[in-house]
């Protein structure tokens, strides 16, 4: 495959109660769980607060930024739900070609394959 066959994903994790310390250390704990798959790029990103007008109390968010083949995508997709899982309330969303999504990595794979047949008409 080539390199237009990756495509470009970001994950943003975060949590609510939680400070920017333990954001950035959960984010690296992750980044270094992804650093084991077969990923072409992945990298930390510049992160933040959620957006002025979220509900609910201000949520730190650590981002991380993956460059991939799709096919590797539900293995990244399952690691990240199951990453998520092990903590108290930690929220990943993923973000790229132009969606957000939390689910099941199952779910993802789909969406990914519905955009990719409208992509090639």
């Amino acid at each position: 495959m080539t390199e237009s066959d990756q495509v470009e994903f970001n994950i943003e994790v975060s949590a609510q109660d939680t400070s920017s310390e333990d954001i950035d250390r959960m984010t690296r704990q992750l980044l270094s769980e992804l650093r084991e798959l077969d990923i072409e790029s992945v990298e930390l990103t510049e992160g933040g607060f959620a957006p002025a007008g979220a509900k609910g109390d201000p949520i730190t968010v650590g981002s991380i930024a993956l460059q991939l083949l799709p096919a590797v995508l539900p293995s990244v997709v399952g690691l990240v739900q199951a990453w998520a899982s092990r903590g108290r309330g930690r929220t990943v969303k993923f973000k790229g070609m132009g969606i957000e999504f939390e689910g099941s990595p199952d779910e993802l794979h789909k969406l990914l394959e519905t955009l990719e047949r409208r992509k090639k008409k």
